[in-house]
């Protein structure tokens, strides 16, 4: 697995667009959020079918045309440094068949945040643009203005991505070693669904693959686990971060199914590791050649995230 194309850092004064392409954004939180990024002195343009909701469907944004020509028209739009997701949820997939990637292409790397549904656009960059993204808090998600971890690691890592080149969580190993690869991952579910459509990579090989997930039963992860298994997209992946598993049920009962599914890949799993759905959730970049040390529980970057 290659290293992708890293975007270029932000500045005072940038401008970051706010989209929302999946589920519906409550506007006080994303007021919240916009200030938040206006104390960072960027400047926030929030795209115009933000604060839509779907005529039939409640969980989706607006309409699948409207939420992919705001991603679209952000993404190409010259005068924009960076997107922003303002929140998770459902929808993504509906949207992606409709953007146009060779525009979005031609319009050339930017920096990229989200997590949580978005995991679906991680992909997709990676695989169609080659482009290395932020698996990081959105701008209006609550785990995201009302935590100050949260918001210092991102604001680091967009405009001193030097300063957060050692990503440390802590945590334990679930299966101890030292592993070196390309990071990638997001939304296990969401990884599952991805197998066999136009934007999925063929594997993990090579990778440093972070997982978590949020309001799933243990037995949907095993399933969500053992089809990526079944689909040897986990053959030849270098290490396992896990994240958050929040709602997933009581944690005694996830490890030892993380453990029964990942510990015979025979490759180092850190857990804990304090990215996705959870307070004070790190920025994790994806894209990046890094070192994995499960037993110290940290990720040492080769290079920052943001040129």
């Amino acid at each position: 697995m290659r290293e992708l194309v890293r975007p270029t850092r932000l500045a005072p004064g940038a401008r970051v667009a706010v989209v929302a392409p999946s589920g519906p954004v409550p506007e006080e939180r994303l007021q919240a959020g916009l200030d938040v990024l206006r104390g960072w002195d960027l400047d926030p343009v929030v795209a115009p079918h933000v604060l839509d909701r779907h005529g039939e469907f409640a969980y989706l944004a607006g309409t699948d045309a409207d939420r992919a020509a705001d991603f679209q028209n952000a993404w190409c739009d010259p005068a924009v440094d960076a997107v922003l997701c303002a929140r998770g949820g459902y929808g993504v997939q509906r949207m992606i068949d409709l953007l146009d990637w060779e525009a979005m292409r031609a319009a050339g790397p930017k920096v990229f945040v989200g997590f949580s549904d978005i995991t679906v656009l991680h992909e997709a960059f990676a695989t169609r643009l080659g482009l290395a993204t932020l698996h990081g808090p959105m701008a209006a998600g609550i785990d995201f203005i009302k935590n100050e971890r949260a918001q210092a690691h991102l604001r680091s890592t967009l405009f001193e991505p030097e300063a957060v080149r050692t990503l440390a969580s802590g945590g334990p190993a679930l299966v101890p070693g030292r592993a070196r690869g390309v990071t990638l991952g997001g939304c296990l579910s969401l990884l599952a669904a991805d197998l066999a459509t136009p934007h999925a990579r063929p594997s993990a090989s090579g990778g440093l693959l972070c997982l978590e997930d949020v309001g799933e039963e243990p037995y949907r992860l095993d399933r969500y686990l053992t089809q990526l298994l079944r689909a040897g997209w986990l053959d030849g992946v270098r290490g396992v971060l896990l994240g958050s598993w929040v709602r997933c049920g009581p944690y005694e009962r996830v490890r030892p199914l993380l453990a029964d599914r990942l510990g015979p890949l025979g490759v180092p799993v850190v857990e804990e590791f304090g990215f996705g759905h959870c307070e004070g959730a790190l920025t994790v970049p994806f894209g990046v050649a890094a070192e994995l040390d499960a037993d110290a529980g940290t990720l040492a970057l080769d290079q920052p995230a943001l040129r």
